[in-house]
């Protein structure tokens, strides 16, 4: 039976309209998960000596145990962002006289085969091999390694039963942060506890069970889960959800944007792909973390400013470059409207510097590293809030592809064209650039208001420059409406 799905799936594959575009992507992706492949097989093979050379006076197999939990936490992680459930449509299926348990076991069994869970095998199994030659014992090396593969098959089965809940998130992250920070500080080292745990499974092979156990016991519960939920009227069934209204009453103060910029506002949080830019922009305030304290970057302030227009730059960026995209199912009727697209145009503007503003309050914190590096940040947000709204709004102007409010912002590229490329590089790249020649000859200070002032001179100058904006959408309005009605 799992081989007779398998070729209806191919079957699906092959016949479908959009086979071209198909084909084009999953070579893409099969090129990126080659090159994520051997980033993991790198890694299995240099880690020993990595650790040997970094920890002289420990034991590098111990060290290992210590860091695996961020490995397994981050792959959590990048599970709950990236990976879905491998549902086919089994709509169809459902009035044929197919078991459920069938459809079911199908479906786990295919995710256990899932890129996610080889990119283990990469990791853990040139290890292993590492550590035999280096004289370990082998059985209990093989142990330990069959006991890491059984725990990568349990975060494969947890994230399908937390998939795309909101505090399921929160709870990865925060964990993922206190374990760091209680290891950066040794306020409380949790790898070390971690780490104990993962070298008795080595000391005590037949411990290496517990990780079958658990793999099994979590398949049920998923099997449970998706028995309880696979149902004809459930799967063509329109949910339905009460919609709850906000008092933006406040926003009237704000003059004829305010109706464009209440509408926004609903817009993001009613529908999934803008919600999520909306929370990963608060995400992006980890990323000083990274360039602050990971060694390759805490001593190159080029790449510290790169982390600082991301860390108050996350929602500029994210939102900025699908605009009017996130308009495009109800753009026709936007256009027979009689209004002033300037209007339109300055909401988005309005939207984009307030929560700039906001992540930069919030990221106040980021003193304790130096004042320095405050600097970088305090030049990082006034560059992003006069020059990089204005730049995102005049790409926008060249966006023609539709986008579904409703599907997942996380590794979708539905809406993504050649501008969302093209504008990063002003972005991203300018304001290093500006750094590094004035830096030269100049000095610090002087490059960190350089990068400042072209963001308050695109400030000062919004006026002038959003006329020129506003007149390119008008002469791009027709390819645009044309390229909306498209759907990919």
């Amino acid at each position: 039976m799992i081989s007779h799905f398998l070729k209806l799936e191919w079957k699906q594959f092959t016949r479908s309209a959009s086979l071209g575009k198909s084909v084009s992507i999953k070579i893409l992706m099969g090129f990126l998960a080659i090159w994520m492949l051997l980033g993991f097989l790198s890694v299995g093979v240099g880690a020993y000596f990595f650790l040997k050379k970094e920890f002289p006076n420990n034991d590098p197999f111990i060290m290992a145990n210590k860091f695996i939990i961020f490995f397994i936490i981050s792959d959590l992680l990048f599970r709950y962002l990236m990976q879905k459930i491998p549902v086919m449509d089994i709509k169809p299926m459902l009035i044929l006289s197919i078991k459920k348990k069938k459809l079911v076991n199908y479906i786990l069994t295919k995710s256990i085969f899932s890129f996610f869970n080889f990119s283990a095998l990469t990791l853990y199994i040139p290890f292993a091999f590492i550590l035999i030659s280096k004289g370990y014992n082998f059985t209990g090396v093989l142990a330990w390694t069959f006991f890491m593969l059984t725990i990568t098959i349990c975060v494969n089965f947890i994230n399908f039963l937390i998939n795309k809940n909101n505090i399921a998130l929160g709870v990865i992250i925060i964990s993922i942060t206190s374990i760091w920070i209680s290891f950066k500080y040794q306020i409380f080292d949790m790898t070390h506890f971690f780490g104990d745990v993962f070298y008795t499974i080595y000391k005590n092979p037949l411990l290496a069970s517990i990780g079958l156990i658990l793999s099994i016991i979590l398949y049920y519960l998923n099997f449970k889960q998706l028995s309880n939920i696979i149902y004809l009227d459930g799967a063509i069934k329109q949910k339905e959800e009460e919609v709850k209204t906000a008092d933006l009453s406040m926003i009237d103060k704000l003059g004829d944007v305010a109706p464009f910029i209440k509408n926004d506002i609903r817009l993001i949080w009613r529908n999934k792909r803008t919600r999520t830019v909306f929370l990963m922009s608060f995400l992006f305030l980890l990323i000083g973390l990274v360039f602050f304290t990971v060694k390759t970057y805490k001593d190159s302030e080029i790449w510290q400013l790169y982390g600082c227009i991301f860390l108050t730059g996350g929602f500029a960026m994210n939102y900025g470059q699908f605009v009017p995209a996130w308009d495009s199912e109800h753009y026709r009727m936007l256009m027979t409207q009689n209004f002033s697209y300037r209007k339109f145009l300055d909401s988005k503007w309005f939207l984009m510097v307030v929560m700039t503003i906001i992540l930069f309050v919030l990221s106040t914190p980021y003193i304790y590293f130096g004042f320095d590096k405050y600097l970088l940040i305090v030049a990082g947000f006034f560059f992003n809030l006069g020059f990089t709204p204005l730049v995102m709004l005049y790409m926008g102007a060249f966006n023609k592809k539709r986008i579904d409010l409703n599907a997942s912002g996380f590794g979708n590229t539905q809406g993504t064209s050649a501008a969302q490329f093209l504008v990063m590089i002003p972005v991203l790249i300018l304001p290093m650039i500006i750094y590094a020649i004035v830096n030269h000859f100049f000095g610090f200070n002087t490059a960190v208001i350089v990068i400042a002032g072209v963001g308050v001179i695109s400030f000062l100058s919004k006026n002038r420059l959003m006329n020129l904006i506003e007149e390119k959408y008008q002469q791009n309005k027709y390819k645009t409406l044309h390229g909306f009605k498209q759907s990919e």
